[in-house]
Parts: structure tokens; C-alpha cells; sequence
């Protein structure tokens, strides 16, 4: 049942591979077991978070600095913290995001090759010492996964929402960003859980019950 300090869970993973999906079926479940729970996604989650997530995720923008791109998904994050996560976790609430500093340092460090340290010099920062109690990585295919969410965007796009700019990389792009999850999941195993996301989405989530309902009955 609730605590009175409440959770920080992220979600993460390549694109198209089911996190917003998982992420939301999750915060039904917890509900239903008695907690409340916020939901937001990276880079967004607030007006101002959502207006940079309009720059950095947009086609048009494909000429963004690395650097640059790294500080937007900072400064979306800042407002998030502020706004969102550090007062609904003070008030024993779970919030749920789908994304954190996790992908910058696949995406960014890994596959912009600016490396893990300058992403998490950045975190401790502008983060100010907040990490997740709990990761739940959801592990694809590279291929599958893109080819998964170019669909789903050119949809979008369709529609007027371009969010394409990073689904426009090669497949040695996100080759990188697979294997920094990869390196993150081993060397914070005590907060990364990594599920085989290739698999039915119904057995997927029903292990990621199961282990976030055993990690906070721990607590």
C-alpha cells in the first residue's frame, strides 16, 4: 500500500518498443492496488517541457548540435522536476515517466558520441541528485523497434505532429544507443529491471507487475 514518500519509476528503451504502451497499462494496475499515480513523458510532461519536445523531436531540426540537443532535453527535464516529480513524490505519489536521463545517455551519449560522462556530469547538475528507485528497460530489436515507430510517426505526421527527426538516423545510430541501454542496465542493475520486450505484450506485462509490485512491497 502507499508509503508516505512516494516513487520515481522511469521507463525505457529504443523507440517502438511498446514503453508508452506498458507505461500506461502499469499505472491502471497500481491504481487499482491503492496508489495514486502521475504519468508524464520525456522530453514534455509540462507546457514549457512540451514546447521543447516540439523542437527537438521535429524533422526540421535535423541539423541540431549534439550539445544542443543534449541541453533541450535537460532544460525539458528541469521543468518536469520542478513542476511534476519532485512535489507529487513528496506527497507519497508514484509517478511513472516514460523516459529520463537514462535516454539522453543512450541517445545523446551513446548514439551522438558524446559519451556517458559528459550526460551524467550534466544529471548531477541540473538533476540535482534525482534518480529513479526503479527502471524497467524494455530491450528490442533495433530494427524491429525503429521500423515500429517510423510507422507510427509518419502517422502522426500525417496529422501534423512531426516527431521524426530521430527515426531518421542509420541503423549504426541506434546499434550505439542499444548498447549503451545494454552498459546502463549492467552497471545499475539494482535499479534497472530489463525486459525482453520482443515477446507478447501480455507477458510482458505481467512480469513488469510482478516486479514492481515486488520491488515496492520491499520498500
Amino acid at each position: 500500500m502507499p508509503s508516505a514518500r512516494g516513487k520515481f519509476i522511469t521507463f525505457e528503451g529504443l523507440d517502438g518498443c511498446g514503453k508508452s504502451t506498458q507505461m500506461g497499462r502499469l499505472a491502471e494496475v497500481l491504481r487499482k492496488d491503492g496508489y495514486e499515480v502521475i504519468t508524464a513523458r520525456q522530453p514534455g510532461g509540462t507546457p514549457i517541457a512540451e514546447q521543447i519536445r516540439g523542437i527537438v523531436l521535429n524533422s526540421r531540426t535535423s541539423g541540431l548540435a549534439p550539445l544542443a540537443e543534449l541541453a533541450l532535453m535537460f532544460a525539458a527535464r528541469a521543468q518536469l522536476i520542478k513542476e511534476v516529480i519532485r512535489p507529487a513524490v513528496a506527497e507519497g505519489k508514484i509517478v511513472l515517466v516514460d523516459r529520463f536521463t537514462d535516454s539522453s545517455e543512450a541517445y545523446q551519449g551513446g548514439g551522438r558520441g558524446l559519451g556517458s560522462e559528459t550526460v551524467l556530469a550534466v544529471h548531477r547538475t541540473i538533476c540535482e541528485g534525482l534518480d529513479p528507485d526503479i527502471t524497467v528497460l524494455m530491450d528490442s530489436d533495433a530494427a524491429a523497434s525503429v521500423a515500429r515507430a517510423r510507422r507510427r510517426n509518419v502517422k502522426a505526421a500525417e496529422g501534423g505532429d512531426d516527431e521524426n527527426r530521430f527515426e531518421l538516423e542509420n541503423r549504426a545510430f541506434f546499434d550505439r544507443v542499444h548498447q549503451a541501454y545494454l552498459n546502463i542496465a549492467k552497471r545499475d542493475a539494482h535499479r534497472v529491471y530489463m525486459v525482453d520486450a520482443r515477446r507478447e505484450p501480455d507477458v510482458v506485462h505481467g512480469e513488469i507487475v510482478r516486479e514492481v509490485r515486488r520491488r515496492l512491497a520491499a520498500d
